[in-house]
């Protein structure tokens, strides 16, 4: 009773019925993307698609997200771009016109397109709709929620009125399983499907297969109508025997063995290492059948494929084939994210060996400050590296060394050719400092990489051939601590370093230094001045294997012609840098006090030429254009570090003084050549030579009347504290021999030997890399000039110009670079497709003629296109030979039943038949309407995919 009286127990749940349902929701969410895409209104109208046109039209696609409660859709909206769409909108379709979708289950311009998504391939259509559960759901595998999104989907094309087919699909991705529904006025067509593993015995052919659509479509008219059959058979070659691949391996024992010539260095491999060509499918086609005029049951088959009218063909490409030239880029881009040095990768750093190399450097700097006598040529810095390289052979044993001697000796051999012609000719200047460059013109400018003669060009190849075969990184590293090594004796010993661009200034200082030599040797009196040099300064001469001194003179750029006998002074040897009593030596200059009235009986020095007609303003004398310094030379690097350290300086008078003081060396060290060679000189006369437009000449009249030229200098030369006044105060008469040098090339040629050997293969490899871009893009033109690929010769201009956009940046992204090396493997793939594919086909054996030009633009087209039709069939020159192809390749495939078996062939890997009619249905009195059912039938799937229209007005 007392539960009975419980107020709670009287509340009942009261349910409202307005309330739209998440099934509600969800179909009128679909029919908002239908008006948002505008697919409301009939689809009618437009013409039928040309022959082909589903493979060569451009599809296109559109996506939105949708939800079904908490459950998550994509509906995607797929359609065949079309440039007549707009033209045939204008023309009004009928009324009662069929949709889009019906006629084109009927159209056969496009049966079995090899490139397409496989709704369009089983049902025809150029524009449907698909709802598919999102990416991380599950997929819909009952059936009430499929007759559920089917009857969602119903509701939705009633109510917005597109004529568009919508598909659901349902099961698991990988079935492929789509069932759908296409309204039009009066007219409904259902797309249903089915998909076993196993083909049943009784539908493995062709009459199995027209029972089954004669029974679906249940038409009771006799006669029939008749039934249209197109039919396709694939057969696949996969064993290709003798026409394998064609390209053998290369010999490198041969290759890098015994006597190893520049050439074969030069050279990077090319090449597919595997066949690039998988599998050749032959694709036989009748169609246009009817009924009666094939049979194809459990006991005989018409279908011969020698017999087909239609063949084509498409190849199959083994994915991601190793290459040769791919690679040798791939394993040196992987050196660029090395983190080593030298050092550690040879195993140098041990502490024992640490302790013996330090003992003997400590010793040997000992030496110089004993008081004893030490003969001088072995403590010069030449005969330290050269026991310091003995060490390190000794140190490293043989069996530990990446390189061995001989292999080392070839490679320096290839680097360094002039040493050949060293051994030969004591005339060390007869070779070339750069070979022609016959190759593609100024692609290495673009590239910012060096000519192909280069000695960085050979040297980048030479580092990627012994990463690849000989060590890897500790090979690299070996081959860079002996180039280094060979670049010092080189300095030292004053031989050009020929080719070398990427490091022009060791041999400006090496021509800087061998200059000086040889105009002590050509010069009267060269015994009696060295001996002076030798006993007045405390850098000796040493012998041929040491550094020159550092203290003598470089020759001028200014004095292009003019031999060092022509200078007014016997004494050429510059001072490095004067002590306080050698500044008393030299004689007062005219801004100094006492120096006025002697400085005009000064002896001039260093006179080059009269400058034409001008005489001294003060004196009268004629101007003489003295001999002068020749500029530090600048690198780009160099130049980079200079404008750095100038912008660091800032905007302030204070940073502009001292940036204007840093530029003015060069000025500084004119000026006190121009008042050795101009004794009386003043700051004018230095104007009018140096700078013209600084000294401003005017007519004037005189107190006698007379009219007579005055000149003064600019009005930036008046401003107070005007930097060449200034420096023409300070400014010495000194001959430019007598100057401190402004290019020290002993100091300049330490800092490149300094910076070259404390690089990491990475750091090398990173520099060497545009090089190596460089050498393979030269090697696929040569690759390619041979094939003559249209698509290969865009592929490599994209490549290089993407290489040249990412490598003229300072720090190159790594990520780009990868992709540049992506695009030359990609094309030296398509390479070498090309010449599998001409292999088998015999092309390129010396046959011309039609059946040559034939074959050639077959194979040309097999790369380009996803399918090509073959002319003639089985009876033309390319069906000749695929025929051939697979009668020497035994068949490895078991029958799959049905028909007989062609001797000839294998047993079709596929098998895809299309039937077609027009029929009313439901009823006999209903409107004659488009059947379709496409039937694929494989080793390990069989697929129905039916598309059946009913009359719903007249049923």
């Amino acid at each position: 009773m007392a539960a009975d009286s419980d107020p709670e127990s009287e509340v009942f749940e009261i349910t409202d019925f307005t309330t739209a349902s998440e099934w509600e929701r969800f179909v009128s969410r679909v029919e908002e993307v239908l008006n948002d895409w505008k697919l409301i209104g009939s689809s009618a109208g437009k013409s039928s698609p040309e022959k082909g046109e589903y493979t060569s039209g451009i599809w296109e696609e559109k996506s939105k997200d949708i939800n079904f409660a908490d459950f998550k859709f994509s509906i995607t909206h797929h359609y065949l771009k079309q440039e007549s769409d707009e033209g045939d909108g204008k023309e009004e379709p009928e009324e009662d016109a069929f949709p889009l979708a019906m006629q084109d289950l009927l159209c056969m311009n496009n049966d079995f397109p090899p490139r397409a998504h496989c709704l369009v391939r089983w049902y025809g259509m150029r524009e449907f709709l698909v709802i598919s559960p999102g990416a991380n759901c599950e997929a819909i595998i009952s059936e009430s929620k499929c007759n559920l999104l089917l009857s969602s989907i119903s509701i939705s094309l009633a109510n917005s009125g597109c004529q568009v087919p919508m598909f659901v699909q349902i099961q698991q991705k990988w079935r492929r399983m789509y069932a759908g529904e296409c309204q039009g006025p009066g007219v409904r067509t259902d797309f249903e499907m089915v998909h076993l593993r196993k083909v049943p015995s009784q539908y493995n052919h062709l009459s199995g297969l027209l029972d089954i659509f004669k029974s679906k479509i249940g038409c009771s008219l006799t006669p029939l109508p008749p039934i249209n059959i197109a039919i396709r058979f694939t057969y696949v070659l996969q064993d290709w025997q003798q026409y394998s691949w064609p390209q053998q391996p290369p010999d490198f024992d041969a290759l890098l063995g015994g006597e190893v010539g520049g050439v074969e260095f030069g050279k990077l491999p090319f090449g597919a290492c595997e066949d690039p060509i998988s599998e050749l499918h032959l694709a036989t086609t009748w169609p246009h059948l009817t009924e009666g005029i094939v049979v194809d049951n459990d006991v005989y088959s018409d279908l011969d494929p020698l017999q087909a009218p239609h063949w084509s063909v498409r190849v199959r490409k083994a994915e991601n084939p190793q290459c040769l030239l791919g690679d040798f880029l791939t394993e040196f881009f992987k050196l660029c994210c090395r983190k080593e040095s030298t050092e550690e990768i040879l195993g140098r750093g041990l502490a024992e060996e640490e302790g013996k190399e330090n003992s003997d450097i400590s010793a040997a700097l000992s030496k110089l400050t004993e008081p004893a006598a030490v003969p001088i040529p072995k403590l010069s810095v030449s005969n330290m590296v050269h026991s310091a390289r003995k060490r390190i052979r000794r140190h490293r044993r043989i069996d530990e060394s990446p390189l061995s001697n001989e292999m080392l000796n070839s490679i320096l051999l290839y680097l360094f050719p002039d040493a050949a012609v060293e051994k030969s000719s004591e005339n060390k200047n007869d070779y070339p400092l750069l070979l022609p460059f016959p190759c593609v013109q100024n692609l290495f400018s673009h590239l910012k990489s060096a000519p192909s003669d280069s000695l960085s060009y050979r040297l980048a190849l030479c580092v990627c051939l012994v990463n690849f075969y000989h060590g890897g990184v500790r090979a690299v590293a070996h081959l860079w601590q002996e180039f280094v090594l060979e670049m010092r004796y080189r300095w030292e010993n004053n031989y050009l370093i020929y080719g070398w661009v990427r490091h022009r200034m060791l041999n400006c200082c090496i021509e800087r230094k061998r200059a000086r030599d040889e105009a002590r040797k050509t010069t009267d009196g060269g015994k009696e001045r060295e001996r002076k040099v030798s006993g007045g300064c405390q850098n000796g001469r040493f012998g041929p294997e040491s550094v020159p001194p550092a203290t003598t003179a470089s020759d001028s750029a200014r004095e292009v012609g003019k031999s060092w006998e022509s200078w007014s002074d016997s004494e050429d040897e510059f001072f490095e840098c004067l002590s306080d009593q050698e500044e008393m030596e030299f004689p007062p200059t005219a801004g100094e006090k006492g120096g006025a009235k002697d400085v005009s009986k000064a002896k001039p020095e260093g006179r080059l030429h009269p400058h034409g007609n001008m005489t001294l303003i003060n004196s009268g004398e004629p101007l003489y254009i003295p001999v002068t310094q020749e500029p530090a030379p600048m690198t780009e690097d160099l130049l980079e570090e200079q404008s750095e350290v100038l912008a660091k300086l800032g905007t302030s008078a204070e940073g502009a003084h001292l940036r204007a003081r840093m530029q003015s060396a060069c000025l500084l060290s004119d000026m006190e050549s121009f008042k050795a060679a101009n004794p009386g000189c003043v700051l004018e006369d230095f104007v009018r030579w140096y700078s013209p437009r600084d000294y401003v000449e005017e007519e004037v009249v005189d107190d006698k009347g007379n009219t007579v030229v005055k000149g003064e200098l600019s009005a930036r030369m008046k401003i107070p504290g005007n930097m060449w006044v200034e420096a023409w105060e300070t400014a010495r008469a000194t001959p430019a021999r007598r100057q401190r040098r402004l290019f020290d090339d002993t100091k300049e040629a330490e800092k490149v030997l300094h910076y070259l050997a404390v690089q990491k293969p990475a750091d090398l490899t990173s520099h060497l890399l545009p090089c190596i871009l460089h050498a393979a893009i030269l090697k696929l033109k040569e690759e390619e000039s041979v094939e003559d690929i249209p698509s290969v010769k865009k592929a490599i201009q994209q490549a290089t110009s993407h290489a040249s956009k990412v490598l003229h940046h300072p720090s190159p992204d790594y990520k780009k670079l990868e992709d540049v090396l992506n695009q030359l493997i990609a094309v030296e793939t398509v390479i070498a497709r090309a010449r599998s594919l001409k292999a088998k086909f015999g092309i390129g054996k010396g046959e011309k003629g039609e059946d040559a030009e034939e074959l050639e633009k077959f194979v040309s087209s097999l790369l380009e296109e996803p399918e090509v039709a073959v002319t003639g069939a089985g009876r033309g020159p390319a069906g000749s030979i695929i025929h051939r192809l697979f009668v020497i390749t035994p068949c490895i495939l078991k029958p799959m039943g049905g028909g007989i078996n062609v001797p000839d062939f294998p047993p079709p890997a596929g098998r895809e038949i299309l039937l077609r009619t027009c029929v009313p249905r439901p009823a006999p009195y209903s409107k004659a309407l488009p059947q379709r059912l496409f039937c694929v039938l494989m080793r390990d799937e069989f697929r129905l995919a039916g598309a059946f229209s009913s009359d719903t007005s007249f049923f």
